[in-house]
């Protein structure tokens, strides 16, 4: 059986897209560095795949040799692709680190890839490619006008795909995510980053008492003043990077497409929302604005829906939340590597 080569495997949204494929059948390659994923989520996959289903290669993706190595050795026929740095913040303050990784070890990736004759890549993505929108919801049509590196990175290798397609074959499909969040509702797996950066578990975190928990603006021109965001749970990501990977199999044409629920939601209701699956207020402080945060993102999805059938099956903010908090009531210390 042909395998797929999972890039960030060991990471929150790789490793849920690796479950994803595990329970299709398929066979998985992780390749990850560790830098931010977890041997412990590779354990967790361990226990639910059957013999020879997963292998697990510890490399770079800019390790162009490597790559190449691992998809001959494994029978690699296609790729998702995660591993990227993926704090805003962190981008404007250190783009250097943020173009080195995300886009030349992107580009060793593609061409370790490409000189394995593989044919099919599923990017990664982001919604931060549009910049600050024009228009709410935001379709696909949207100008790509990034505001800040982490964006910038993502669409360099997003217009590099096109070039990979006519001179090597590479046929992609990249998935513009929204904020991804939530858990493996089967408890699984879960997000854990060091340090961590999504309001979700940081709000969880206060709410446990674990941590402060800073709300950064209430002045931008929203309902409650708090940034408008588009929650999409990590499953039904996953479950897009599954109908793409098969679609491209069919036959179908490389493409780009928005995955998000189409509904936003503010700062604050996501604080109130732990407030109810935790039963007890978040606590909060508001700080200034977080530098290079558009005021509104929220999807149109219409593309994906119809090209791939693809509908979010966990879309409801507090269904969203409490796979969250089950995950951590779980595992306090995260996965503990």
């Amino acid at each position: 059986m042909p395998a797929v080569l999972v890039t960030g495997g060991a990471g929150y949204i790789g490793s849920h897209s690796v479950k994803a494929l595990l329970g299709a059948g398929r066979r998985v390659v992780i390749l990850d560095d560790f830098s931010a994923g977890h041997r412990g989520t590779c354990a967790a996959l361990q226990s639910i795949a059957s013999p020879d289903q997963l292998t697990v290669v510890e490399a770079s993706i800019g390790d162009t040799a490597t790559v190449e190595r691992a998809c001959r050795e494994h029978g690699v026929e296609a790729v998702m692709h995660f591993a990227a740095w993926l704090s805003v913040g962190d981008s404007v303050t250190d783009p250097a680190g943020y173009y080195r990784n995300n886009v030349t070890g992107s580009i060793g990736l593609l061409d370790g890839i490409s000189r394995a004759g593989v044919t099919r890549l599923i990017f990664s993505s982001t919604c931060a490619t549009y910049g600050e929108p024009q228009r709410v919801p935001i379709d696909e049509s949207h100008p790509q006008q990034p505001i800040n590196a982490y964006g910038e990175t993502k669409l360099a290798v997003e217009r590099a795909l096109p070039h990979f397609e006519r001179a090597y074959g590479l046929t992609s499909v990249a998935l513009r995510y929204f904020n991804a969040a939530g858990a493996d509702p089967d408890g699984l797996l879960g997000e854990d980053h060091a340090p961590e950066i999504h309001i979700i578990p940081r709000a969880i975190f206060a709410a446990r008492g674990d941590d402060a928990l800073q709300v950064f603006g209430e002045d931008y021109p929203t309902p409650d003043g708090t940034c408008l965001r588009d929650y999409i749970h990590v499953a039904d990501l996953a479950d897009a990077h599954v109908l793409a990977l098969a679609s491209l199999e069919r036959g179908g044409p490389s493409a780009r497409f928005n995955v998000g629920t189409g509904t936003p939601h503010s700062v604050k209701s996501v604080i109130e929302a732990v407030g109810r699956v935790a039963g007890r207020p978040v606590p909060y402080t508001v700080g200034p604005r977080r530098q290079g945060d558009p005021s509104s993102l929220y999807a149109a999805n219409t593309a994906i829906r119809e090209a791939l059938g693809w509908q979010p099956r966990h879309a409801d903010l507090d269904t969203i939340v409490g796979t969250a908090w089950r995950w951590f009531e779980a595992h306090p210390q995260g996965y503990g590597d």
